[in-house]
């Protein structure tokens, strides 16, 4: 049977329908360490701890508030924002990881926004970059979609010439320009973690053509383009990698570096969630 816990994450999509009892948005968000502070910049209607939800995953992560929510954005359009998510690094399995896509596939979400802390491994990016992830690289060695495949959830072999919607990308530079915002595109490498990368590792995935190095968010968009939803990636520099980088890696100032630039990111992904 295909990795995905279907049956799970049918349980937990009618288990968020229950608690909502409203129309669900077909734009969904989801937030990395330290951005989850974009809620305070909507109108958050209703809220459910992961903990509540059947089948999710705990989650221990700092800077992850751990809730999935109904929030109305400034035209009063409707999405709904995960702040947090599940990491491969954590133990937790692939299609546990993936379970909050796989359950957002279920209740209708067409649009998914995926954000993430990341190191610089393009050196002519800085501390407090935003960038637009035009591209993947999965280095983690798994696939979330590893397993029998059902035909009449999504094809066995996934097309991944445009992971991240070109349409969406353009979407997000236009709005950037709009409000003086210049954020950097490129390639976001994804490694398992929970281990920061070596210096000779940054050089041969820099070399790979890797403009920023995380651990997360690719399981997410693999699974998002088996169910043929369209895809926004952005990632905030919270550190340049190791090799580029002066000091010595820290979660702390992951976080910190995020909660920095956390409001230039809420504007710009409010306005983004409004003309989606």
């Amino acid at each position: 049977m295909l990795n995905l816990n279907i049956e799970a994450a049918k349980t937990a999509a009618n288990f968020i329908n229950s608690k909502f009892n409203v129309e669900i948005p077909t734009t969904a968000i989801i937030l990395g360490s330290g951005l989850g502070t974009f809620t305070q910049k909507v109108q958050v209607l209703q809220s459910i701890p992961y903990a509540e939800i059947p089948g999710f995953p705990a989650s221990n992560v700092v800077g992850h508030k751990a809730c999935l929510s109904l929030a109305q954005l400034d035209n009063g359009k409707t999405v709904i924002v995960l702040e947090g998510r599940f990491h491969y690094y954590e133990g937790i399995p692939t299609s546990q990881v993936v379970l909050p896509v796989t359950v957002l596939h279920f209740l209708g979400v067409k649009n998914l926004i995926v954000s993430n802390a990341a190191g610089g491994a393009n050196k002519n990016f800085a501390v407090g970059d935003l960038m637009i992830i035009d591209d993947q690289i999965n280095f983690t060695g798994n696939n979330p979609l590893i397993g029998h495949n059902d035909s009449e959830l999504g094809p066995r072999f996934v097309d991944m010439s445009e992971p991240y919607s070109f349409e969406l990308i353009e979407l997000a530079k236009n709005i950037a320009t709009k409000i003086n915002l210049s954020p950097k595109q490129g390639t976001y490498l994804s490694v398992s973690g929970p281990t920061y990368e070596t210096r000779a590792e940054v050089r041969a995935f820099a070399a790979l053509g890797a403009d920023a190095i995380g651990m997360s968010t690719v399981y997410e968009v693999i699974v998002a383009n088996y169910f043929k939803m369209q895809v926004l990636g952005i990632s905030c520099i919270t550190n340049m990698a190791t090799g580029i980088a002066t000091t010595k890696h820290d979660h702390s100032e992951v976080v910190n570096a995020a909660n920095r630039v956390a409001d230039n990111f809420g504007n710009w992904v409010k306005l983004i969630a409004e003309q989606i």
